[in-house]
């Protein structure tokens, strides 16, 4: 069983967010989903980029770094496209972090500072998503010794929220099965 901590995209934490977690916790996992918007919930993704962009991403990273304070530090980072910000800050400067998993986008790892030595990254993007940084996601997949980049075929870029007109069913179960996956490996190389 890992500890992961989920961070929500622009929109907030729907309940498609939530579905995902729940499919988390029925694999044995625990799982935290912070709220990075204090309750919430935009109808779309350009009011979603607005509504963050008010915050500051700043304040939204910081938001995901006091929240994962409180939780156990050799958790998982997964975020979901803005989520991705907390996670993978957490994931590359929080002592024992145990993996990081980026969905829908990704930053440069310089961002943060160096990649940590041996911590898996799994990062899932669709190949002519506009919003996705897939050429950054393949940038950092070949900068990052431990990366596994999924490239999905379509332009959706929240694919995986089933709650969201762009999800895609498809791309989204096979996206679940590799994240479990991960987690499953993760989990056992705790148990090693």
């Amino acid at each position: 069983m890992a500890d992961v901590v989920v961070f929500h995209h622009a929109q907030g934490l729907t309940p498609g967010i939530l579905a995902f977690a729940e499919e988390l916790r029925a694999a044995g996992h625990r799982v935290a989903t912070p709220d990075l918007y204090a309750g919430a919930c935009l109808d779309t993704l350009p009011d979603g980029i607005a509504h963050a962009e008010r915050l500051g991403f700043d304040t939204l990273i910081a938001r995901g770094v006091e929240a994962a304070a409180s939780l156990p530090a050799t958790a998982v980072y997964l975020g979901f496209s803005l989520g991705v910000l907390p996670a993978q800050k957490l994931a590359q400067t929080r002592d024992g972090a145990r993996g990081a998993i980026l969905l829908h986008a990704c930053v440069p790892p310089t961002e943060f500072g160096p990649w940590p030595a041996g911590l898996p990254l799994q990062i899932h993007v669709m190949e002519q998503d506009a919003l996705g940084d897939v050429e950054v996601a393949r940038e950092v997949a070949d900068m990052v010794d431990t990366a596994e980049l999924f490239l999905y075929p379509g332009a959706r870029h929240l694919f995986s929220d089933r709650s969201l007109t762009e999800h895609d069913p498809t791309a989204a179960a096979l996206l679940g099965e590799r994240v479990l996956a991960f987690l499953r490996r993760i989990d056992g190389d705790s148990a090693a």
